[in-house]
Parts: C-alpha cells; sequence; structure tokens
C-alpha cells in the first residue's frame, strides 16, 4: 500500500491533532487501546477521563492539597493524585516507550504488509519524531536521551518518508545531513541493515548471514538457538526465514527515491558485500569479536552453496516456531520487534485474508501509546503488572492501604492482580522451548504470557500484602496458586545461585561472543541479575512467614545459595550493577531489602554496610543522588547532571531496607523529594528510570508515584524509629 504524502508544518510545536478527541481505552485483561473520536457527539457520549488528559499532557481540575507536615503527608498527598490514574479494572496505565528503534519496525513491516494507519495515527507518529529529533543535528538516536545515531537516523528517516512527509521538510533536510555525515545507512547495525534490505533500499548482501539451519542441529549442541536468550532468539527465527528467502518489498517511487536519499554515494555503485561489517563508530556498542568474524566467514561460504531441500525444512522449522509463538502470546508475541517480523511472515505465507494477519492488526494497537510528543510503540504491550506491583506493596509498606479512603481502591488492584496470574503452561510448551508459566506473574498481561522471574516474586509479593496484612481484603489468590508460584521460583534458579528473567541460563558463556547486534549487550544468553535475584528472595522470604510449612527446606536452601550469588555479585566499591534500572541505586534497594529480610542489615552485615557507604559517597549536597544511564553502559557509576527524584528515592530506601543508623541523609533526601511535589500531589517527569541491554534506555513514568509514595512512607516510619532509639 502507498500513503499518501501529508503537508506537515515545518514546527512539531502545535498539536497534529485535537488532543481532547483521544481516549483511552483498557480491558479487563489490561490491554491498553487508544482511540480518536471524531464528532462531537461521540465524544459527549465518552468524555475524557483523567487518565486521558494526564498521558496526552493536557491540564486537569485537580485542586492544590493541603501542605504536607511530614513524609506521610506527602506520601499521601501523592497517592490522592495517583488514584486519579487507576483504571476502574484496578491496575495503572502508562506509557514504556524510549527506544527509538521500535517505531521503524512498526511503519516498515507495516508499509510491506499493506497494514495501513488511521490519518490520525499517521499525524501523531510524524509529530513524535519532528519533537524527538536531536536538537542539535536533527537526528535520532538508539533511545530519546542518546545522541544521534546512523541507527536510529536511518530508520526513522524511513519512518518520516513512509508516513507521507516531504524530504524536503526541515526535519529530513537536516537529519539527512546528519545521516551523511555519518556515512549513510551502510553504516547502521546488523537490525538496521535488516529492515532496509526487506524494505528493499539496502540490499541483501550486505548482511552477515542468517542462516535458518541452525534450528535443525540437534537441541544438545551447545550453540542451538534455544539456548539463546528468549528476546534474542525470537527476533532471529522470523529475521532467519525472511533472509533465507532474500525477502524485499517491490520497487515503487518511494523505495526508489530512498535509494538516492539515504546514502552519499551512488546507491547503485555501492559494494555491498563490503558494508556487512561496517558499523558507524558512533553507533558500536559490542563489538565483533574474533570468534564472530571466523563463524561468519565459515557461515558466509555456506550460504554459497546451501543446500536447497535443507534450507526448504529450515525455513518450515522457522515458520512452525512463529506460530506458534503468535498462538502462545495471543499475537503479541514476547516484543514489538518479533511481533513486527512475524507479521511479515505470516503475511507472506499466510496472506493478508487470514485470521494471523488480521489478529496481528488487531493486536499491534497494543503497542501504541500516545502523549504528550506524539505516538510512540513501547517496548511491550505494556508495564501493568510491574506498576501494579510496586504502588500496592508501597500503600501496605507505608500504612496508607488501612486508610478507608484507599481500601476500595486496594481490592480493586487485588481483582487485577488476581486475573493476571497465568494458572496453565503455554499451549506450545516443550516444542517452542518455552519455559514453564503455571503460577508465573508477567510483566504486562496474561495473554502475552511469558514467565518473568522478578515479576513473579513481585506479584506474589504483592498479593502476599494485601491478603495478609488487610484484614478487608478478600482472599481471591488461593493458597494453591501461590504455592505454583512458589514452585515455579524455585526452579529457576542457575547453577550460580542468581536468577534470570525469563527462564534458567541454557547456553554457555561463550556464545555472547557471538553477539551480532553491535548495539546491545549481553543478549547471547539470560544471565543472572542481582535485580532479579533479590526480588525472588524477598518473594520466598515473606511468603514463608505466612505459609512455613510449604516445602521449607528447599526455599532455605534456595534463599541460601541466592545470598551467597548476592555477596558475589557485589563490586568492589560496595554496589550491584542494575540491568533493568539506572543502575547502582536501582539495584541497592532490591539488594539491601533482601539482605534485611535475611538478617543482613548495617550493624551486622558488611555486605550491606559497604552498599550504604557507597550510596553515602554519592549523596549531592541537595540531598538526593542523580546517576546517568552510561552508569549501565560501563558499569561504574557515571553522574548524571541533575539530581533524579526517583534515584534519590532507591538510594533512601536501600538505607532504610538496611537500617542505617543516621537519620541525617534519609531527612536530606525526604526534603528534597518533597520540594520537587506538586501541589496536587504529583510530580515531575524526569530522566528515563529503565534501561535494558546495557545500552538502550526505557520508560518507567509511574516510578515517580509508587516509589516516592513508597519512600517518604517508609522514611516517616523509620525516622521516628530513630528518634526513639535516640530518646
Amino acid at each position: 500500500m502507498s500513503y499518501s504524502s501529508l503537508d506537515i508544518p515545518a514546527s512539531g510545536a502545535q498539536p497534529f491533532t485535537d488532543y481532547t478527541r483521544w481516549r483511552l481505552r483498557c480491558s479487563d485483561d489490561g490491554r491498553h487501546i487508544w482511540h480518536y473520536l471524531h464528532t462531537d457527539e461521540e465524544c459527549k457520549d465518552w468524555p475524557q477521563s483523567d487518565i486521558d488528559k494526564y498521558w496526552l499532557g493536557l491540564p486537569l481540575s485537580t485542586p492544590a492539597l493541603p501542605t504536607p507536615k511530614d513524609a506521610l503527608g506527602a506520601a499521601r498527598n501523592g497517592y490522592t493524585f495517583y488514584k486519579r490514574l487507576q483504571d476502574a479494572d484496578g491496575h495503572w496505565p502508562g506509557e514504556y516507550g524510549g527506544p527509538m528503534f521500535l517505531l521503524p519496525g512498526l511503519v516498515i513491516g507495516s508499509y510491506i504488509t499493506g497494514m495501513g494507519f488511521t490519518h490520525e495515527e499517521r499525524l501523531e507518529m510524524i509529530r513524535y519524531l519532528i519533537n524527538l529529533a536531536h536538537p542539535d543535528d536533527g537526528g535520532w538516536g538508539l533511545h530519546i536521551e542518546g545522541e544521534s545515531t546512523a541507527f536510529g537516523t536511518a530508520l526513522n528517516y524511513c519512518v518520516m518518508r513512509i508516513l507521507g512527509v516531504s524530504p524536503e521538510h526541515p526535519t529530513l533536510v537536516k537529519a539527512r545531513a546528519t545521516l551523511h555525515k555519518l556515512g549513510g545507512a551502510t553504516g547502521v547495525p546488523s537490525w538496521g541493515k535488516f529492515w532496509l534490505a526487506v524494505l528493499n533500499v539496502y540490499d541483501w548482501d550486505g548482511n552477515n548471514p542468517i542462516p535458518p539451519e541452525l534450528w535443525l542441529f540437534p537441541d544438545f549442541v551447545p550453540f542451538h538457538p534455544h539456548k539463546w536468550w528468549i528476546h534474542t532468539r525470537t527476533v532471529y527465527i522470523p529475521m532467519a526465514y525472511l533472509y533465507a528467502l532474500r525477502f524485499k518489498m517491490e520497487e515503487n517511487d518511494l523505495i526508489l527515491s530512498l535509494r538516492q536519499e539515504l546514502y552519499p554515494t551512488d546507491y547503485y555503485k555501492i559494494d555491498w558485500p563490503a558494508q556487512r561489517n561496517n558499523v558507524c563508530p558512533v553507533d558500536l556498542y559490542c563489538p565483533h569479536s574474533r570468534l564472530f568474524d571466523a563463524a561468519y566467514s565459515i557461515l558466509s561460504v555456506y550460504e554459497a552453496c546451501a543446500v536447497p531441500p535443507l534450507r526448504r525444512l529450515a525455513m518450515q522449522k522457522c515458520y512452525q516456531l512463529i506460530v506458534q509463538e503468535d498462538e502462545n502470546t495471543g499475537y503479541q508475541t514476547l516484543g514489538p520487534v518479533s511481533k513486527m517480523m512475524n507479521l511479515v511472515v505470516r503475511w507472506l505465507v499466510d496472506g493478508p485474508e487470514s485470521d494471523a494477519y488480521k489478529r496481528h492488526r488487531e493486536t499491534r494497537a497494543d503497542f501504541l501509546w500516545i502523549g504528550g510528543e506524539g505516538m510512540r510503540m513501547c517496548g511491550t504491550n505494556g508495564s501493568q503488572l510491574w506498576d501494579i506491583a510496586f504502588i500496592t506493596q508501597a500503600l501496605v509498606e507505608t500504612g496508607l492501604g488501612h486508610e478507608e479512603e484507599n481500601k476500595e481502591s486496594l481490592i480493586r488492584a487485588l481483582g487485577w492482580l488476581d486475573q493476571c496470574q497465568i494458572q496453565q503452561n503455554p499451549k506450545h510448551f516443550e516444542v517452542s522451548y518455552r519455559h514453564a508459566t503455571k503460577g508465573a506473574w508477567p510483566f504486562s498481561t496474561r495473554t502475552q504470557g511469558y514467565t518473568v522471574s522478578d515479576c513473579t516474586g513481585e506479584g506474589l509479593k504483592a498479593v502476599l500484602y494485601i491478603q495478609e496484612h488487610l484484614d478487608f481484603a478478600p482472599k481471591l489468590v488461593s493458597e494453591k496458586r501461590m504455592c505454583d508460584s512458589v514452585d515455579l521460583l524455585l526452579g529457576m534458579q542457575n547453577a550460580n545461585g542468581g536468577f534470570a528473567s525469563y527462564e534458567l541460563i541454557r547456553g554457555p558463556s561463550w556464545l555472547e561472543m557471538l553477539n551480532p547486534a553491535e548495539v546491545f549487550g549481553d543478549i547471547m544468553i539470560e544471565h543472572s541479575y542481582p535485580e532479579c535475584t533479590t526480588s525472588v528472595i524477598t518473594a520466598l522470604s515473606i511468603f514463608r512467614k505466612h505459609y512455613p510449612q510449604y516445602r521449607s527446606a528447599d526455599i532455605q536452601r534456595v534463599i541460601d545459595r541466592a545470598v551467597d550469588y548476592l555477596h558475589r555479585a557485589q563490586t568492589p566499591e560496595g554496589g550491584w550493577i542494575g540491568s533493568w534500572g539506572i543502575c547502582f541505586t536501582y539495584a541497592a534497594q532490591f539488594a539491601c531489602e533482601s539482605l534485611a529480610l535475611v538478617g543482613e542489615t548495617y550493624e551486622t552485615s558488611l555486605y550491606a554496610r559497604k552498599a550504604c557507604e557507597l550510596l553515602l559517597r554519592h549523596q549531592r549536597a541537595d540531598g538526593g543522588w542523580g546517576e546517568s544511564y552510561k552508569s549501565c553502559e560501563t558499569s561504574t557509576w557515571v553522574e548524571h547532571e541533575r539530581t533524579q527524584t526517583i534515584q534519590t528515592c532507591w538510594a533512601t530506601m536501600a538505607l532504610i531496607y538496611a537500617r542505617y543508623p543516621k537519620a541525617d541523609p534519609i531527612e536530606r533526601a525526604v526534603r528534597l523529594v518533597m520540594s520537587r511535589q506538586h501541589p496536587d500531589g504529583s510530580w515531575p517527569q524526569e530522566a528515563m528510570e529503565g534501561i535494558f541491554n546495557k545500552s538502550v534506555t526505557i520508560a518507567y513514568p509511574n516510578f515517580k508515584f509508587s516509589f516516592t509514595i513508597w519512600m517518604l512512607g517508609r522514611a516517616h516510619r523509620y525516622l521516628a524509629e530513630l528518634k526513639i532509639q535516640k530518646t
């Protein structure tokens, strides 16, 4: 299909659509779908809610709340505001955006398969890219806080053109100049080369081999793809299928034009095989190893003489795995990159009239989110479970959950936690190389359906907190179902005592030397993570307090090994490297909480003491902490240019959990967080909160409520304890 040209204003300052006409609809299972209403009659029948207005950046008619007298009062004001953003089904919707390579897959995949967008969606995607273009050079980065890269600039340039923006629009003129300075699209990393090849604006000969035959090896082979990290293998399955087919979109006027626009040299004179390992220096985070170069030299030789029957058999295997992934996840797939690649394969094989195509089109909307800057594609279909788990724990630990005005809100939240738990294993379990899911809580929704260790831990902890600590709460999640969660977690411990994200570590560590992606780190296999490990320790520790007879010896053994891993994972300076949040402050909170639950605090444990001392060395004069995402790239503490409210809360929570004996640093942090609270109880959005694969930031905007409320309420209680001890 083709998109008509759009007359886009040079400035992105004014909305491209009327934001008062957007509405967010959430279904009971947590799906988020934005709708645009075209008539005044529709708007009258479906009034805009506070949830709609907040996420669109529109003013809310929220009154100023009484000035808080203490930290608990500030926490109470925070939840008074945050309750406005709770959906009727009990969860808190929110954005999960930030990476700048997701929207290109959405738009390119949709364009190739003839799957259109509404006029309003097109306008708001364009608006998003205009607003997110780097102010200095007009390019786009790997994520919204990163410098301009060939990857981000080339692919988002294509998005703008596909959506109907003229190459003479000032945004594209500036972006094109930046791309050419970076060497043009020949320097994009491998994932970018793949999408450009599928779009037919880059030659397949410029890609390193992605042979589907790897799936035909026996499962015990050390490099068999089922041993790779789950995100990597779900992406490379459809990649391998399309590579083997050398699929490319048919030429049209736009493609012919893009071939001229994306390169500073003549497209038809480019030496494509020479571009396979050509990666722009600014993009290159994880260079190829010698083992990679050797392995891909062998694969290149194989490609010249691939056996057709064997290739067809391998492609059929990949197709079967794609179908199973679609059916296991209700066509959500594990994430947005694999979703759009799966869509292209299902369109090719099953056709545009197939049920698979229609289901992919229906669920594509789950990944779209509109905010003040425009419409973006999120990193999954949301972070629903992750967000609800933290705010519910915060309410119980602070005592706010006992207050009359919050009871109904917590009961609704428990209802959502109840329906979100996965109560069976995947439809295609062992044949699709999936880990068990019975008893798990996912990252987002039950339909998406993937076990995540720390999400299961935090989900179980949230249910235990509500059902066991609040006498008004119904027992919606049975003891049997909680035991299912415990069984699952006990089976997820790795040989080193730690816990990975989705499943056990399956492959040898040397597979990381075959990382083909260039822009991400540690993507080839699962790894044990401090955050995942600590979430499991806390969940199991709290569970056994309430159900001491269930598998007590097994739980103790797993906790002991997990704590030993946590000790070994601590850096000499006293920190833990966070892999899912930024970075040392994030990991410290989880680590100190889990250590406290096994009796290790500042006074009793060298590990807890070193953690507190590291944090105190980095506390700023204003009382807060500020850590750059560069900490995750370098695995060393890198200061942010500004103090960050959420990181201040993480660091302070770590001190509180560790029972740091002096009040002053905690009091100073509390004053900072309270000073940044708005009169209506909310907090402003600051820097990105999350990270993945070492190099990509991602948004958790609900954190600025859950962790502020949590820290302030806990600090109020702890400071009172310290005062009593002092007297």
